[in-house]
């Protein structure tokens, strides 16, 4: 298990290996984790623009199991442009700018999944989600969502009646 300190102390290491500055969003669990919203995760999922995912992988090694998205694109959805404004800052190192994906945006970008995991995260996500702001997120990313639309409207309707 990978805890908030493990995070910082390997993004520290990455940060003096980088040639240039990088954004970096945490997403899924790592943000979580980033946010102290779970104390700790199984793995680190990271979202960069796309011309910077080669040289972040090559900076951070193989420490941990790492998954890298990019340009918003998590998992199966794409998400709205603004998701890295509304991100949290977390770090400011001399060559990574580290945020969290925001809440609802977790939210969001598990509700495709849903797996038990999942729920146990967004029953602790939903405390620091106003219902609105997820429903109308929801609709801006499924428009785009590139798997079955029925099945993630139906998983988003159950979180929705579930821990809203």
């Amino acid at each position: 298990m990978i805890s908030k300190k493990d995070l910082i102390e390997w993004l520290k290491k990455a940060d003096k290996n980088l040639g240039k500055h990088i954004s970096v969003v945490a997403v899924g669990g790592t943000a979580m984790t980033l946010l102290g919203l779970k104390s700790s995760t199984v793995d680190v999922d990271l979202c960069v623009n796309s011309e910077d995912k080669k040289e972040l992988l090559r900076a951070v090694g193989s420490s941990f199991k790492v998954d890298i998205f990019t340009d918003g694109y998590i998992f199966s959805e794409q998400l709205p442009g603004d998701y890295k404004d509304n991100a949290k800052e977390i770090l400011e190192l001399k060559n990574i700018s580290l945020k969290a994906l925001d809440p609802a945006d977790i939210i969001i970008t598990k509700a495709a999944r849903l797996n038990a995991r999942d729920e146990e995260d967004i029953e602790s996500l939903a405390k620091h989600v106003n219902r609105g702001i997820l429903i109308k997120r929801f609709e801006q990313v499924a428009k785009t969502y590139a798997g079955n639309e029925n099945a993630y409207r139906d998983n988003f309707n159950h979180i929705l009646k579930r821990f809203f």
